[in-house]
């Protein structure tokens, strides 16, 4: 592997990669083959992938691998799709990801339309380039005939957005193919080159469910009314005094409840989302939120003591995404961004919620970049992605993941 520092030893280990035939030859396969990236995309993207439901996608990527001829092609327990590339020096694993999942549901029209230089579809960009990246990436190795010193694995796991909780990166690496072993994790995730992430953010997600009785709005006036109770509690807990260092954010996402205008509910339920760069500010707004329900609860029930009934609640913990750091001193961010600046482009360290944050918070060096190309709309039914400015993404990509697992030479 090439030294990996802050000064300029650092660059002429990453130029000689770039003057290395077989890395010349991957790089002009990329630049004659841009139409396939474009055919991958659309076809990855037009199948549908809602959380807990990514096993179509999963299956067609797994064909695309099988028929790279990529050694140990399986698709796991939950869902990941794995293909092992061997290196000559088996010791070391390098594992470059994108997640299958987007956020849109079953029923959702994901055909890809066209306009100008630009393709419209739902999960375009969050994720379906990220898939079609790491697709490009393995044809690009294949076609320079590049062999590395160590082990790579192409992964494209499931349940990366939403109530999906990191679930494929989390059985990796608890009890799935990377319970050990692996040197560096890198994650496909959107366009853009500038980013790296290398700071997980942290964060929870809650289901707050307050139930009483119910009745009539008429018949039943006086006893305790769950919405009421429910109510008080998001006026209190939007009152919160989120800091501004450490960045903190906290959301109710969701409310719900009751089944008529006419009727006392029997249930009413909201969704809480907290993030923060600090796992103590989480705890905090935690503690908060468990604080200002109870007082919600014991109000609405004191104010209808008379009618001799009361509120239960719970609190269920739906979410809960791990914080760390991959410091920048480390040999994969000093890589990455070496790779970068070779390619001229001008990176940005950033901290974002990712698949990265499961290896990061268990010490193992991660980060998260984007594949390249532009987007816009993110989350949304308008949704686009532009490919220009794609194989700069893909060149850095391959660039980087020769410069982690090294040329067999």
């Amino acid at each position: 592997m090439p030294k990996l520092a802050r000064d300029a030893d650092a660059i002429p280990a990453i130029s000689d990669l770039l003057a290395a035939p077989d890395v010349r030859e991957a790089f002009d396969f990329l630049k004659r083959n841009k139409g396939f990236s474009d055919k991958d995309l659309i076809s990855i993207c037009e199948i549908p992938a809602p959380p807990f439901k990514e096993d179509r996608r999963g299956q067609y990527v797994e064909q695309l691998f099988r028929d790279l001829d990529l050694a140990e092609v399986i698709m796991d327990d939950v869902g990941n799709v794995l293909a092992r590339r061997p290196g000559i020096d088996d010791d070391r694993t390098v594992v470059i990801s994108a997640h299958l999942d987007t956020v849109f549901p079953d029923e959702t029209d994901v055909r890809v339309r066209r306009e100008g230089s630009r393709l419209y579809a739902p999960g375009i960009s969050d994720n379906a380039c990220g898939v079609a990246s790491l697709v490009a990436l393995a044809k690009a190795m294949a076609a320079g005939g590049i062999e590395t010193s160590h082990t790579v694995y192409f992964v494209a796991t499931v349940g990366e957005e939403g109530a999906g909780n990191l679930r494929g990166v989390r059985h990796l690496f608890s009890s799935g193919t990377f319970k050990e072993g692996v040197t560096a994790f890198v994650s496909l995730d959107g366009p853009g080159v500038e980013r790296i992430t290398n700071r997980a953010l942290g964060s929870r997600r809650f289901r707050v469910t307050i139930t009483g009785p119910g009745g009539h709005s008429w018949g039943d006036f006086g006893i305790v009314n769950p919405v009421h109770a429910l109510g008080r509690a998001i006026a209190r807990f939007a009152a919160y005094p989120a800091p501004l260092s450490p960045r903190t954010s906290f959301s109710v996402g969701i409310v719900e409840g009751g089944n008529s205008v006419n009727a006392i509910p029997e249930r009413a339920s909201m969704t809480v989302d907290a993030r923060s760069l600090s796992v103590d500010e989480i705890d905090r707004i935690e503690s908060y939120l468990k604080r200002v329900v109870d007082v919600a609860v014991q109000e609405e029930d004191a104010q209808r003591a008379l009618s001799g009934t009361g509120l239960d609640f719970t609190i269920e913990l739906t979410g809960d995404r791990p914080s760390g750091e991959t410091g920048v001193d480390s040999p994969l961010v000093q890589t990455a961004l070496e790779c970068s600046r070779a390619l001229g482009i001008e990176p940005r360290l950033d901290c974002s919620s990712t698949d990265s944050n499961i290896p990061i918070s268990m010490g193992i060096p991660a980060i998260t970049i984007g594949v390249g190309g532009q987007s816009g709309n993110c989350h949304s039914l308008t949704e686009w992605y532009e490919p220009t400015g794609r194989e700069l993404g893909l060149k850095r990509l391959l660039l980087l993941t020769v410069a982690l697992a090294g040329l067999a030479d």
